[in-house]
């Protein structure tokens, strides 16, 4: 079966090759002797009943510093791939969501990976709100009252951007913190979005899971362990990866979680788990199978293409 892929992503000079999952993805897709085509988001467009975007054929090679070729620049029409590969990071703001409302255009006849409906209306920090009894005490909301309420309760909180990723704007608030006002306050000013706390868990001290699930069904997972000094443990920030086992509490969470992400087309998906408690559900553009692939001798990306081909028929 050879297929006609097109990714749309962050700028591919900027990838990193040995952590980088678009890049894995494009890798496997390549071998296994599909055609590829890059274009960044805002190359998106809708011209008169048609889905266009202006990119270049893509190949891929694991070379350090010479790790991709692009063919000559030109203008498709994304109903005649495919697959279109919806992978660019957040934030999750108007821009982004503007271009799932132009992929759902195409899509399913052309397989919009993952499908940007349900993209759209399930962001990675709000879809945990659906399992209550799966995830820590939670509050969205842009009221400072409210806030100030759950942390009276709680204490111990973590406040983070509702639409943010890589663990950036990321807090926590112990019980002495006296800066919930002031972080509200710089928040009110970048944007007009809520945010959220979460009451924190001690366990992330050991590190926080990432379990992945191809086409809702956990196929591993990696530890990521905080930097000395750190609350967070995204790898854009500092967090050390390690190999792990899944635990039953985390095939439980799978469970739960998996019939409704396959049911809405979320064929990669990974959910963060601290403590046995699940705290995100990665829908955008969600990374970790190159770290698996090194410490589990598992080729995710394989997996995912199987699962692709078996939707495409």
């Amino acid at each position: 079966m050879a297929l006609k892929i097109a990714f749309q992503m962050d700028p591919i000079d900027a990838v990193d090759i040995d952590a980088d999952s678009s890049f894995r993805i494009a890798e496997e897709a390549q071998a296994r002797g599909y055609s590829l085509f890059y274009y960044p988001p805002d190359k998106l467009a809708y011209q008169e009943g048609r889905i266009t975007a202006r990119g270049w054929p893509l190949t891929v090679r694991r070379q350090r510093g010479d790790h991709f070729t692009l063919g000559d620049r030109a203008e498709v029409d994304l109903a005649e791939f495919d697959v279109v590969w919806l992978r660019q990071d957040p934030p999750f703001d108007m821009s982004y969501i503007t271009t799932t409302h132009l992929l759902d255009r195409i899509h399913p006849e052309t397989l919009v990976v993952n499908d940007p409906f349900w993209v759209r209306n399930y962001p990675e920090k709000l879809l945990v709100l659906d399992f209550p009894d799966l995830t820590p005490p939670t509050t969205v909301a842009r009221d400072l009252a409210t806030l100030k309420a759950f942390k009276a309760r709680h204490g111990d909180i973590i406040l983070k951007p509702l639409y943010g990723n890589g663990g950036a704007g990321v807090f926590r608030l112990t019980p002495e913190d006296r800066n919930l006002n002031s972080l509200h306050e710089l928040f009110a000013v970048l944007n007009r979005e809520p945010l959220i706390a979460q009451k924190f868990l001690p366990d992330v001290a050991a590190g926080d899971k990432r379990i992945i699930l191809v086409d809702g069904e956990p196929v591993g997972a990696i530890n990521r362990v905080p930097a000395e000094g750190e609350t967070r443990s995204n790898m854009h920030v500092g967090g050390r990866p390690e190999k792990v086992e899944m635990t039953e509490r985390d095939r439980e969470i799978c469970a739960r979680i998996g019939p409704l992400l396959r049911e809405k087309g979320q064929i990669f998906v990974g959910i963060d788990v601290i403590g046995g408690w699940l705290t995100e559900i990665n829908v955008t553009s969600p990374t970790g199978i190159q770290e698996l692939e090194r410490f589990d001798g598992l080729n995710i990306a394989e997996k995912i293409w199987q699962a692709i081909e078996a939707k495409r028929g």
